[in-house]
């Protein structure tokens, strides 16, 4: 599943249309409707929102997808280097930082949704990898279960606007640092399986 990019978040347009903001026209001209507009313009939407379109498991777990962003830290110009991990700020006013995650929806794949979510809240986007895994988990303000996949995402792209830029800050940090400043336990897994993974890739 490797080598999958943004175009998975925009290939579905036909499906997410009716829940985008309506500068949403202005992006795909009805004369040419197969004619996919750049990246940068489709960032400048505003997030979902709702749970109309929420898909839950046959047991009803909230389906909750989302991406561990990461970079290499470049030195002397070389494309290796120190792996950094990219976290935000809780929407709400609350301590501590997290990796970009949503809903799930049902008119797009769990790849869209999670390429989708990471523009929402960090405005980055890149080549999403092979699925880390699944961790269930109980949200804070609700009882109910939800089942949370996450994807490595190797930055090619990042924005200076994105949906969630007015009440959301991002920071790229070391791998031991996002450790330390991740504050759901769940999250803390998805990206210990992550420094896992790139430690074998490197031996």
């Amino acid at each position: 599943m490797t080598g999958i990019y943004v175009s998975l978040f925009i290939s579905n347009f036909s499906n997410v249309t009716s829940h985008l903001s309506p500068t949403f026209d202005n992006i795909i001209p009805s004369s040419n409707p197969k004619k996919i507009a750049p990246i940068e313009k489709v960032v400048s939407l505003v997030s979902r929102t709702g749970r109309d379109l929420q898909r839950y498991s046959t047991s009803g777990h909230r389906q909750v997808v989302g991406c561990v962003p990461y970079r290499y830290k470049k030195h002397g110009g070389g494309e290796g280097g120190e792996i950094e991990v990219l976290l935000i700020s809780a929407q709400k006013k609350g301590k501590g930082m997290l990796l970009p995650k949503g809903g799930w929806e049902i008119d797009e794949s769990i790849e869209e949704a999670a390429l989708r979510e990471t523009i929402e809240e960090a405005g980055v986007t890149g080549q999403l990898e092979e699925s880390l895994g699944k961790w269930q988990y109980k949200s804070k303000r609700h009882t109910m279960v939800h089942d949370g996949y996450m994807f490595p995402l190797l930055v090619s792209q990042q924005f200076e606007k994105w949906p969630e830029a007015d009440f959301r800050q991002r920071r790229w940090v070391s791998l031991s640092e996002a450790i330390v400043l991740c504050q759901n336990s769940w999250m803390r897994e998805a990206l210990e399986a992550f420094i896992n993974r790139k430690c074998q890739t490197n031996e």
